[in-house]
């Protein structure tokens, strides 16, 4: 595995494919974007099982995952790194057979950082607004110029089960025996091009952090999460990737449970790598 910026530029639309292709974070999940591939015909992304909450609402990690935002430019005009995610769910989406990304608008772009924002919908109802997404991100390199886009599907087009594992598990998270939700060591499938943990699983063990924490606080795992704010400090290098968590309940009779939530990378010199907050409330009946 090696930083994409460090390939020579006669390798280096041959080695970006290799490795966008092989990204487990938006293969599994099922996400497509044109500004990477030509023979995208259909956008959305179907909402699986697994990629609902206990109570049958929508999780936030493959939302996501789906608009990772940031700089407006692809990774065939920069190598992008994101630094922050803020999402805001409107609806749980609970009868919603598919999402899209719609409305991307890129805020302002400086020579380096790049603001934006999106917005998730029904793809089948386009007035019916699943999120809203803020989102700021880095320019951490260069690319060859004239880069030409991929012809390739790197979908796994996964049929939907309920005997499908937890987004999880696939991404190789685990809740260990001190009661820390972490990561394995970084690989191949779960590295960005540019040989950083990539934000995929970040998403996805930061979201079971937090609803397993609040859950212990509200007495039941029927949560939704209806805020969350991510924000990336540094590269994840090696790992495993920890996190530790608190929570915070609002006076007054709220139900709201906010959680905070910090991913610290072990295996170099247990570096703080991401935080995020959450907010959660148990689902409607």
């Amino acid at each position: 595995m090696r930083d994409i910026r460090e390939v020579p530029a006669e390798e280096y639309w041959d080695e970006l494919r290799r490795r966008w292709g092989g990204l487990l974070s938006y293969r599994y999940i099922g996400a497509q974007f044109a500004s990477m591939n030509t023979n995208i015909a259909d956008p959305s992304v179907a909402v699986r099982s697994d990629m609902r909450n206990a109570a049958g609402g929508i999780a936030t990690a493959p939302l996501s995952i789906c608009a990772p935002g940031g700089i407006a430019r692809s990774d065939l005009e920069a190598v992008p790194n994101p630094v922050i995610h803020s999402m805001q769910v409107l609806d749980d989406a609970r009868d919603v057979r598919r999402v899209l990304v719609v409305d991307s608008v890129s805020l302002h772009e400086g020579r380096r950082m790049g603001y934006s924002r999106t917005k998730i919908v029904d793809a089948d109802d386009r007035d019916r607004v699943i999120a809203l997404i803020e989102s700021q991100g880095a320019s951490i390199g260069d690319v060859p110029a004239g880069l030409g886009r991929f012809d390739d599907d790197p979908v796994d087009h996964i049929e939907d089960s309920p005997d499908l594992p937890p987004l999880w598990q696939v991404f190789g998270g685990s809740r260990r025996a001190d009661g820390h939700w972490v990561l394995g060591e970084l690989t191949v499938e779960l590295a960005s091009p540019d040989a950083a943990l990539h934000i995929g699983p970040q998403h996805v063990i930061l979201e079971a952090a937090a609803v397993d924490l609040a859950a212990q606080a509200a007495g039941t795992d029927r949560l939704q999460v209806w805020s969350k704010t991510v924000m990336h400090l540094a590269r994840g290098k090696v790992g495993p990737f920890r996190v530790d968590g608190t929570t915070s309940r609002g006076g007054d009779g709220s139900d709201r449970i906010g959680v905070q939530l910090t991913l610290h990378d072990e295996g170099n010199g247990d570096r703080a790598v991401t935080s995020a907050a959450f907010v959660l409330a148990p689902a409607r009946a």
